[in-house]
């Protein structure tokens, strides 16, 4: 194999742990937003939720943004034809941050308007929850595209049933998640309503996870000769069978990194239902976005990877720092 063709791969995979990696740091808090109004009562509960994520949301959202960066140097095609496509959406997904972002620090200092940003922390956290699952389901199971690789549909052919349950099962995920992080960080009333929701959310996921399973016999039946799908779709039910032993044994934090580890291996399945693809085309083939026809130069990716190579072992070091300074119950 050329090292060019080497080099592609480990970008597709590169992408694919820093994804990751947002999914498991970014996920707990906008799963912990989400669920926002059915955990904080009140104004003393909801400033424990504040402090808990506190410290840790806008680092978790730089592998967001390292990871679009990363898809646009690496795979340009790519990116322009996702964010052309995925633009409305993508949109609704920026101010939704945007306001999550400037209602966690309006919430403390802005008392005439809390019920606002409160609000605003809970759609903030709900839609991108929702919007990323489906922008991903999509991108399983095809757009239409032109021979230029252009978006050729419009918003509401993201809006199929596919992409949607896809969308679902990365919510109830994130919901799962974020239940998970506060049954590790929380004490007393909060601690309780987490955990009695990590219990509905167990059950509520395995089912959503079944559903997605269905629709991808349906819907993309040629994905079924994937064997680590297989390999990964297994180790998924075995681990959410773990979660729930933890959960009735209350190992806080088993539950939280089995909780972590369904997020590896659901990335697994889509890493191995999606290579060597980056975007299908639903209506021809021939369209779709591979890491083959969609990369940057060669010398370009050696850049890239050597100031991965450099900058990574920073992030990680920087992440794990802060956790292990704010460790502990709240």
């Amino acid at each position: 194999m050329e090292e060019f063709e080497i080099l592609k791969i480990i970008w597709f995979f590169l992408i694919g742990v820093l994804l990751i990696g947002y999914s498991i740091l970014d996920g707990f808090d906008l799963g912990i937003g989400s669920l926002f109004p059915f955990i904080a009562k009140n104004d003393e509960e909801k400033r424990k939720i504040f402090r808990i994520i506190g410290p840790f949301w806008d680092g978790n959202e730089v592998w967001l943004l390292t990871g679009g960066g990363a898809l646009f140097a690496a795979f340009p095609h790519a990116y322009a034809t996702i964010f052309s496509g995925f633009y409305l959406a993508f949109m609704v997904v920026l101010f939704s941050l945007i306001f999550r972002a400037v209602s966690i620090e309006f919430w403390n200092n802005d008392e005439k308007r809390k019920k606002l940003w409160s609000f605003c922390f809970t759609f903030g956290s709900f839609l991108p929850s929702l919007l990323f699952g489906i922008a991903l389901g999509n991108c399983i199971i095809g757009i239409p595209l032109n021979e230029n690789f252009d978006f050729t549909g419009n918003f509401f052919t993201l809006l199929r049933p596919y992409p949607i349950i896809i969308g679902i099962l990365g919510f109830f995920t994130i919901l799962l998640h974020g239940v998970s992080y506060l049954v590790l960080k929380t004490q007393k009333e909060i601690y309780e309503k987490a955990y009695k929701l990590s219990k509905k959310f167990w059950i509520i996921f395995i089912f959503v996870f079944i559903l997605s399973f269905v629709a991808t016999i349906i819907w993309i039946p040629e994905n079924l000769n994937k064997i680590p799908a297989w390999i990964f779709s297994i180790i998924v039910f075995i681990l959410w069978i773990i979660y729930g032993i933890s959960l009735n044994k209350k190992k806080d934090l088993y539950i939280f990194l089995i909780s972590s580890l369904i997020f590896i291996s659901l990335w697994g399945i889509v890493a191995s239902i999606q290579f060597p693809y980056l975007v299908k085309a639903i209506n021809n083939p021939s369209y779709s976005l591979t890491i083959y026809n969609a990369s940057s130069s060669s010398l370009t990716l050696k850049v890239m990877l050597l100031i991965a190579i450099i900058g990574m072992p920073f992030v990680i070091g920087y992440t794990i720092y802060v956790y292990k300074i704010f460790k502990g119950r709240i």
